[in-house]
């Protein structure tokens, strides 16, 4: 079951982290993800190598959505604060009787 539209009512830009080329790492083309709620809020995460890492920002958006590790997420676009920051984890919260959605931890 995905959360309703009013729950996210934030639009992400996403460019998916590809993996890594002879320049440097290679993200693919911006994707625009229309159902997010963002929250600004610092916390303490680990990232997937146990390294511990301070997140900025946490994105809850739909269970569907790729988002890799390591991928650029850009919030409150076109706005004063927007920023484009990197992914530290992304977490699959799935219920069989409530809302499924990813959390998805920026720096």
């Amino acid at each position: 079951m995905h959360p309703p539209n009013f729950v996210l009512p934030h639009a992400v830009a996403v460019r998916p982290y590809l993996g890594p080329g002879p320049y440097g790492d290679v993200f693919g083309d911006p994707v625009v993800v229309r159902r997010a709620f963002v929250e600004d809020r610092r916390r303490l995460v680990r990232s997937p190598d146990g390294e511990e890492v301070v997140s900025e920002t946490t994105v809850r958006t739909r269970r569907n959505e790729r988002i890799p590790l390591g991928s650029k997420v850009t919030v409150w676009q076109g706005t004063p604060h927007e920023r484009t920051a990197t992914v530290i984890t992304v977490s699959v919260l799935d219920h069989p009787s409530s809302w499924s959605h990813l959390e998805i931890t920026l720096t």
